[in-house]
């Protein structure tokens, strides 16, 4: 699993890529802040060597909580920047900061 960051000069946003190493999975989502916690907001396209990714457009200076959903089970990030405790959802969430 992993985050890419790429800040866009000439806009406010962000473009983060997320990746899932999931050979074996047939979905992957990541939900969060960002897209109103929507699985379909959020779907990973699956890649031939097994991996799922996906870019957003997200505003800076922000942060957001967000999960990946691999198969319908909830992952955290481990490279998350940090994390947070989420009463909601009674685990902790992966938390991005741009």
């Amino acid at each position: 699993m992993s985050i890419k960051k790429q800040f866009v000069k000439t806009k406010p946003v962000c473009k983060v890529t997320f990746s899932v190493e999931a050979k074996q999975a047939a979905s992957a989502s990541v939900v969060g802040d960002f897209n109103g916690w929507d699985l379909a907001e959020g779907v990973l396209s699956k890649l031939k060597n097994g991996t799922f990714k996906a870019t957003f457009d997200l505003n800076k200076d922000a942060s957001y909580e967000f999960k990946y959903v691999i198969d319908g089970q909830f992952v955290n990030e481990p490279g998350a920047d940090s994390f947070k405790w989420n009463d909601f959802a009674g685990a902790e969430n992966s938390v991005l900061s741009i």
